[in-house]
């Protein structure tokens, strides 16, 4: 599996290059916050509703003294307002008032140790503590959203039945120093040619290795490329 990825990884850069990264790594909080921001909606909204958030209060404490209802309307632009205001209340209360993420040394705990710790906290489930990893800690694991699933899925690197599932079965398989690079243009690939519907097979940068037996074969329409991720932009 190590060799397919490290040659899914290669096509990948040579279609849409290296991924560029923050030149400042965002923190556990702001990583935890944002990734529940960008659940379900696009990168330009979630990144307004983060950027809501940390130009209008001083620390995420403030933000945990909101009403729910108060942070429903702060976030709104990034959807699902009601359940996500729930989600950050309950990670931010869980954090501060009990772990102090501030006090907690991450360097010293594995990333199995890491997940468990951040998952046993209400609100984060493991594509958002894999995100962290990746994002915040600097980690070479790759989270599995919808669109890295199906791409994955498709291509033949996994028989998986949730993305859960197929980040279990790819995270001590990820070759090093190939996990930003992988998971951010898993998305682009998702994004612009393995759609759920009526993939864009014909001029897939990956089409020759892979094994999705409903290819779609027909020429498409000109498309343009969209890099902008979220985790990548805060700083």
């Amino acid at each position: 599996m190590k060799k397919k990825i490290l040659n899914l990884n290669q096509k990948l850069i040579s279609y849409f290059g290296i991924p560029p990264r923050s030149k400042k790594t965002p923190g556990v909080l702001d990583a935890l916050i944002a990734t529940i921001l960008s659940q379900n909606t696009n990168d330009k909204n979630s990144y307004k509703a983060f950027e809501i958030l940390k130009a209008r209060y001083k620390n995420w404490e403030e933000v945990s003294n909101l009403s729910a209802k108060k942070l429903a309307n702060e976030i709104r632009i990034a959807g699902l307002a009601n359940q996500k205001s729930r989600s950050i209340k309950a990670v931010l209360n869980s954090f501060i008032k009990n772990s102090q993420p501030d006090k907690i040394n991450f360097n010293n705990l594995n990333n199995d140790s890491v997940i468990d710790f951040l998952t046993a906290h209400e609100g984060v489930g493991i594509k958002t503590a894999s995100c962290v990893l990746l994002f915040s800690l600097g980690r070479n694991i790759c989270p599995v959203d919808t669109h890295v699933h199906r791409t994955l899925n498709r291509i033949g690197i996994v028989k998986t039945s949730s993305p859960d599932k197929t980040f279990f079965a790819i995270k001590d398989f990820i070759p090093e120093n190939t996990a930003h690079s992988l998971h951010t243009n898993l998305i682009l690939l998702g994004r612009e040619f393995c759609k759920p519907q009526k993939p864009l097979c014909f001029n897939c940068p990956v089409r020759k290795m892979c094994k999705y037996e409903s290819k779609n074969l027909e020429k498409p329409r000109q498309i343009s490329s969209n890099k902008f991720l979220l985790l990548d932009s805060i700083s």
